[in-house]
């Protein structure tokens, strides 16, 4: 059980496996008034960034569980280097059924809704880890934008406009769940050039150390199409953010 090596690829020395920058994590950990002690499940937690930064600064603790063998190796070495080891650790394994040993305070899925089948199904996967009166953390994309065509649907990677929706519709569909918002820090055009144009980067010094590799012509097209279709869709069509939670 493994990511694909494409994605290992992809993000390369990334920290942070989203279109969020150090700054607005940090943001996102100061308003959440974290307490020393809390207790925090990451499930896709990549490289650790979110549970290593927050036990450096607010004292959390916690576990990532993450598909790729790769990134939880990141994780374990982010954790040594900042000197958090004894408050976090990271688990390679299936984040959908992955079952805390006891209720955490904060269940997180940032960026991975798809372990749920979209938000509906990832709150139920969350809810189950969560203590009562817990805090769930989801980030997902919305329109920024409305489609005007199928092109534009398909140029930010999904094949239905009803994939997403507009940032009112997905705030009021935490809310047809029976969550409470209250918190939400969201990422911008330049958090989401600075996560797409670092991949474009990864992949061409991957492509020019690996010319013969058998997944070069496929991240050659990628590098060759994936900077016009952020330019022409993405970046003005869709948003991204992680907004907090608490059941009803």
């Amino acid at each position: 059980m493994d990511l694909p090596r494409q994605f290992v690829i992809r993000e390369g020395d990334l920290r942070i496996l989203n279109p969020f920058d150090g700054d607005k994590l940090a943001t996102l950990g100061r308003a959440l008034k974290l307490a020393p002690g809390t207790s925090i499940l990451d499930l896709c937690s990549g490289k650790g960034e979110l549970l290593c930064t927050w036990a450096r600064d607010h004292g959390v603790t916690g576990t990532g569980v993450d598909i790729s063998t790769a990134f939880t190796a990141a994780a374990r070495q982010r954790a040594t280097e900042l000197g958090v080891s004894d408050q976090v650790q990271f688990v390679h394994g299936d984040a959908a059924s992955y079952v805390a040993d006891e209720p955490v305070d904060v269940a997180a899925c940032v960026g991975a809704t798809w372990i749920g089948d979209g938000v509906p199904g990832t709150l139920e996967i969350l809810a189950r880890g969560l203590r009562p009166g817990g805090m769930a953390l989801v980030g997902e994309p919305y329109w920024r934008i409305d489609p005007p065509d199928q092109a534009t649907v398909e140029g930010c990677d999904v094949t239905n406009r009803d994939d997403f929706r507009d940032l009112p519709g997905l705030v009021g569909l935490f809310g047809e769940q029976g969550w409470d918002v209250v918190e939400m820090v969201l990422a911008d055009q330049d958090s989401w050039d600075r996560y797409a144009a670092a991949h474009w980067l990864n992949l061409r010094r991957w492509l020019d150390d690996n010319p013969d590799d058998p997944l070069a012509p496929e991240l050659r097209q990628e590098l060759t199409e994936d900077p016009l279709r952020h330019v022409r869709y993405r970046r003005d069509h869709l948003g991204w953010g992680v907004f907090a939670l608490i059941r009803r």
